[in-house]
């Protein structure tokens, strides 16, 4: 039961029986005849068949509902198991919006200290990619913003008030202020993040409080491709500072208060709300918590 239950999250994620199938590795007859055994099994039509995958019926998305419980249920135990004979070990998949990329290694680097035998995956995505991925099983926890936009069921520790600053080379447009207002940075060349990002849509936001629009000649879904580009002094960037920071150019760029508003945005790790926790995820919140403790700047 546990196998076609995961046969069948892996189907309602994809919505595609070839691919589900190569996913799981297994050839698309065997998942087809474990569907149809899970729906014998539990009396109903789960999948919306024709020549293709057309959907779940209303009994197929509550069966997902429990399947998803079940199935991280079983995980949970699994783990406990394991860690009770071996310790702490297993493998732990993180997902992260770009602009906390940075921070990413103030809790794995700790927590890898503490369990060596622990190995990390990390994903940038954006904030909606990683709550897909918390429901669907497919990460164990994420980085993203706690506010602005909906959470769902999930247990959040914050970590980091995002300030923005326009990064701009030491050559560069506005680079003799202490301080811009989100006016005056509409007025110059721009990099950002695109629309997809949460970071993007918080940024046009504050433009639209001012009653001006950003149009940046320069788009894309990589902190290091903005920044590459502030470097040439051609473009300026919007990120918080401690995101500019971490690329290690001090030197040739600065990053300059905005102002007019001057707002901040909460951001920390999120993790499917469950009891009891994985062994590896309530390991994975503890060493959050103590980041949060001491600060990050």
């Amino acid at each position: 039961m546990i196998d076609k239950l995961e046969y069948f999250i892996a189907l309602a994620r994809e919505r595609h029986f070839a691919r589900a199938a190569d996913e799981l590795g297994i050839s698309q007859p065997t998942l087809s005849a474990a569907i149809r055994q899970l729906e014998d099994q539990l009396g109903v039509v789960l999948v919306n068949r024709g020549s293709r995958f057309q959907g779940l019926t209303p009994e197929g998305q509550r069966v997902l509902e429990w399947a998803r419980r079940i199935v991280g249920d079983a995980r949970t135990m699994r783990e406990e198991m394991r860690a009770a004979r071996k310790g702490l070990s297993g493998h732990i998949r993180l997902a992260a919006i770009p602009t906390t990329l940075a921070m990413v290694p103030r809790i794995t680097a700790p927590f890898q200290q503490k369990h060596p035998d622990v190995t990390f995956s990390v994903l940038s995505v954006n904030s909606l990619q990683i709550l897909s991925l918390l429901e669907n099983l497919e990460i164990d926890a994420g980085l993203t913003y706690l506010e602005n936009e909906p959470l769902g069921r999930v247990t959040s520790v914050p970590l980091h008030a995002e300030r923005y600053h326009l990064i701009t080379a030491k050559n560069g447009p506005l680079a003799d202020r202490e301080s811009v207002t989100w006016k005056e940075v509409a007025d110059v060349r721009l990099c950002l993040l695109t629309p997809d990002m949460q970071n993007r849509r918080i940024i046009n936001h504050h433009f639209a409080e001012v009653g001006v629009t950003a149009r940046p000649t320069l788009e894309s879904n990589s902190m290091i491709v903005l920044f590459s580009h502030v470097r040439t002094g051609r473009w300026c960037s919007i990120m918080p500072r401690n995101v500019a920071l971490s690329f290690g150019f001090q030197d040739e760029v600065r990053a300059i208060s905005i102002v007019d508003p001057a707002p901040h945005h909460l951001v920390g790790l999120v993790a499917t709300h469950r009891e009891p926790f994985t062994p590896l995820v309530s390991a994975l919140l503890h060493e959050a918590r103590i980041l949060a403790e001491q600060g990050l700047e």
